[in-house]
C-alpha cells in the first residue's frame, strides 16, 4: 500500500499552541499513523461532509483525504467540545 502525505493547514500549527506538551505528542503521534492508513477503524465520517475525525483522548484532529493525490489533509486540531464550531 502506498503510502499518502501529509498536508497540514496553517490554522493547524495556532490550535496546537494551547494543547499540553504531552498531549500533543500523542496527536502528532496518530496523524503519523494516517500516512500509512488514511481510515483506520476508529475514524468516523462527519455527517454532510468529506472529513473525517479521530479521536485522541479528549482532542479531536479533523482532516480530509484526496485518494486521487494520496493526500491527507489535517484541517483542525482541538478540544471535543469546540473542535467542530466554525
Amino acid at each position: 500500500m502506498a503510502s499518502y502525505e501529509l498536508i497540514f493547514r496553517k490554522s493547524v500549527a495556532r490550535d496546537m499552541r494551547t494543547i499540553p506538551n504531552r498531549d500533543v505528542a500523542r496527536i502528532l503521534h496518530c496523524i503519523d499513523a494516517l500516512q500509512h492508513n488514511p481510515r483506520p477503524g476508529d475514524c468516523e465520517k462527519l455527517s454532510g461532509q468529506e472529513k473525517y475525525r479521530l479521536r485522541q483522548g479528549k482532542y479531536r484532529i479533523v482532516y480530509e483525504t484526496r485518494d486521487t493525490d494520496l493526500v491527507v489533509c489535517v484541517v483542525k486540531v482541538g478540544h471535543r467540545s469546540s473542535v467542530y464550531r466554525k
